[in-house]
């Protein structure tokens, strides 16, 4: 995940997936339902930690961090696969 847009969709897929509705999850989490409704429909520009961490509590989530991969050309990826 990369955006925020794609950051919104997950978290409105995991909110629908629990059967839960805006209204409470954003109560629970201490957020306006507009807010919540904007994030979830890739509306925002920019969302707070500490409302990210808030909402991923209420939706039994949490945040972990990957290693992104370094990118290379075709070529490259060959060689370090052992391939011509």
């Amino acid at each position: 995940m990369q955006t925020i847009q794609e950051l919104g969709q997950a978290l409105a897929e995991r909110r629908k997936a629990l059967g839960l509705k805006q209204g409470i999850v954003a109560e629970q989490s201490g957020l306006s339902q507009a807010l919540l409704s904007r994030l979830e429909r890739g509306r925002l520009t920019e969302f707070g930690t500490r409302k990210l961490m808030a909402l991923l509590a209420v939706l039994g989530m949490e945040l972990s961090f990957t290693e992104l991969g370094m990118a290379g050309t075709l070529d490259e990826l060959r060689r370090e696969r052992g391939g011509a």
